[in-house]
């Protein structure tokens, strides 16, 4: 893996985690609200589980291989 490249796993990896954590808020604000929409919430909750794919994804590439 370049330099280029490992750059910008990690930019993409910080943006992914910043979009994980403001699904998370808007996670908790939709279930404070009496009578929020829980198909929404649902589909918030799904979207932030492909993000945590793609983060464990992306750590596990910039994770150099170790054999024991």
């Amino acid at each position: 893996m370049t330099a280029d490249e490992e750059m910008e796993l990690r930019t993409q990896l910080a943006r992914l985690r910043q979009e994980h954590r403001d699904l998370d808020t808007a996670i908790e604000a939709l279930q404070d609200v009496p009578g929020s929409d829980l198909i929404q919430v649902q589909r918030l909750k799904k979207r932030k589980l492909v993000l945590r794919d793609r983060i464990t994804f992306i750590e596990d590439q910039l994770t150099p291989d170790i054999i024991a």
